[in-house]
């Protein structure tokens, strides 16, 4: 069986491409294809594999993929995967919609429908200049039928969390099987007990985007006054000069700094709303609890009163809020409890399943239904409080 692994873009290492580097481990021989690469940016996993790339490689390269949006469709459908018999897309963009033979199976597992013409297109639009948001009015609905269009080459629809699956339910119409993504949880280890214990600063981690709202822990913590870490790359001047003094930006650090800083905090501070999440799994895995907003993938991976504190409202008086509870309560959270919880997320899991799920697929079973994560009725209860409201 000749396997092709589609991948929307390759320009770093993140979560989708975690999921990408678990296929290429299940499938030593498949050839990816994807949009734009940066090889130097690539694990040595994905490099053992041939990747082909299109034309937009060529003509704006990873510098410009985002620009080239009204493009993709041309592009991933420019791709020749006729010669295989298994074609598994890993979707965040438009990957899902190679053309395929009639007779290859193809699975889609799912990160998200494109946010970016769904449901955060206002976010993403507004932040544009005038030629962007002009391109973007023009483009978007042309792309939103050519995406729900194309849902319907996919024979298999995998999604990475059951806030994922309703989405794809709402925008394609489409039944997804629930397989969270992987978290290298050996990567990161509670602080030992004979340390001298986590610091006092909480810690905010990930990319920069508007929808993570990394402003609203900053403008909660410049309010309080307690020390806050901001990590990650696309923290704008704007945001810096609104920070107070006890608010410190460290940009991108490498893995080991991370892992430091994620055994170190008080807590982590996770105010968007993720289709997933992995970073607070991640910091689980350190010991450490997390205060989530209580919606999106938050939901299936942080349990409230048990591996972090859940608030209702993207607001700083709610944060805040959240923040005085975690003070009073940070000694309650255990360190062995929270790793305890992080490694049900473990990547040989991950890769077990989705091995099991993708045979069942090759011999049309049907699919056993996703095991509901331990200790989660409370989050439950208020994912449908969220969605009364």
């Amino acid at each position: 069986m000749k396997v092709a692994l589609v991948h929307y873009w390759l320009v770093g290492m993140r979560g989708g491409e975690r999921v990408l580097e678990a296929l290429c481990e299940l499938y030593p021989d498949a050839d990816i294809f994807t949009l734009v690469a940066d090889p130097a940016k690539l694990s040595p996993t994905i490099l053992k594999h041939k990747i082909h790339t299109s034309f937009l490689q060529k003509f704006g390269g990873v510098k410009h993929y985002k620009a080239m949006l009204p493009l993709m469709p041309f592009a991933i459908e420019s791709f020749d995967v006729t010669g295989y018999d298994l074609v598994i897309s890993s979707e965040a963009g438009p990957a899902k919609a190679i053309v395929t033979r009639p007779d290859a199976t193809h699975i889609c597992y799912c990160h998200s429908p494109m946010r970016y013409i769904w449901d955060l297109y206002d976010q993403y639009r507004s932040s544009m200049g005038f030629m962007g948001r002009l391109i973007m009015s023009i483009a978007a609905p042309m792309l939103r039928v050519w995406d729900v269009t194309t849902a319907s080459r996919v024979d298999h629809f995998i999604a990475n969390s059951h806030y994922v699956a309703k989405r794809i339910e709402k925008f394609y119409r489409r039944d997804a099987t629930v397989i969270n993504p992987p978290v290298d949880t050996s990567r990161f280890v509670p602080l030992a007990s004979n340390s001298d214990g986590p610091g006092d600063y909480y810690l905010c981690a990930g990319q920069i985007t508007p929808y993570k709202k990394v402003s609203l822990a900053v403008e909660t913590f410049t309010k309080s006054g307690k020390p806050l870490v901001v990590i990650g790359a696309g923290a704008d001047s704007k945001l810096k000069a609104s920070a107070g003094p006890n608010v410190q930006f460290l940009d991108s650090v490498d893995d080991k700094a991370m892992a430091h800083h994620f055994a170190h905090c008080r807590a982590l501070v996770f105010p968007g709303v993720e289709d997933f999440g992995i970073i607070p799994l991640e910091v689980m895995a350190s010991g450490r609890p997390v205060i989530a907003y209580a919606k999106g993938g938050a939901l299936e991976t942080v349990v409230d009163g048990k591996t972090g504190i859940l608030f209702k409202e993207q607001t700083v008086e709610l944060l805040m809020a959240a923040v005085e509870e975690m003070e009073i309560r940070h000694e309650s959270f255990d360190p062995a409890t929270l790793s305890a919880h992080a490694s049900s997320f473990a990547k040989p899991i991950f890769v077990e399943r989705l091995r099991r799920h993708i045979e069942d697929c090759l011999k049309g079973e049907d699919v056993p239904p996703s095991p509901v994560i331990e200790l989660k009725p409370s989050n439950v209860m208020l994912e449908k409080q969220a969605m009364r409201g």
